[in-house]
């Protein structure tokens, strides 16, 4: 039986805790032994996720709450980052790559094809002004295994 450990967080929807929900997550998940690169695709997945969150989701209202769920069994991480905000109209229109509702704001639109890219599940669930939910899995393939 594989060992399960997990942790909750929630912060407000501003932009400076973007970089706190990345690191809180790195940290989380680096008991896993995970490489750089894979430390580095989960960094850059939450970062994502969480910035869709405070500008798609709440459109910058800092009054918004971000939740982040990860858990970890064996060797896979599972990630959910979740608001209650306006929640996406089109889903597949919002997974295009490059698409994006803010072009004003000079986004790339590629948040979810880089989800989709560095993890090996991503889930997304939304409801119109009852927020989104991002699912992400990733089997962490740990240096202490590369190295046995």
């Amino acid at each position: 039986m594989s060992e399960t450990n997990f942790m909750n967080l929630q912060f407000a929807s501003k932009s400076e805790n973007e970089s706190f929900a990345r690191v809180a997550v790195a940290a989380f998940v680096s008991q896993l032994d995970p490489t750089m690169q894979e430390l580095t695709d989960l960094k850059t997945v939450v970062s994502e996720a969480v910035t869709n969150s405070i500008i798609h989701g709440y459109e910058n209202n800092p009054e918004g709450v971000v939740t982040i769920k990860a858990r970890i069994e064996g060797d896979t991480v599972t990630i959910d980052i979740e608001d209650q905000g306006l929640g996406i109209e089109d889903l597949d229109l919002a997974k295009e790559p490059l698409y994006t509702s803010k072009p004003e704001l000079e986004r790339s639109g590629m948040g979810f094809t880089i989800m989709e890219n560095f993890m090996d599940q991503v889930e997304v669930t939304s409801e119109a002004g009852k927020g989104t939910k991002v699912r992400m899995v990733k089997r962490i393939e740990s240096k202490k295994a590369l190295y046995n």
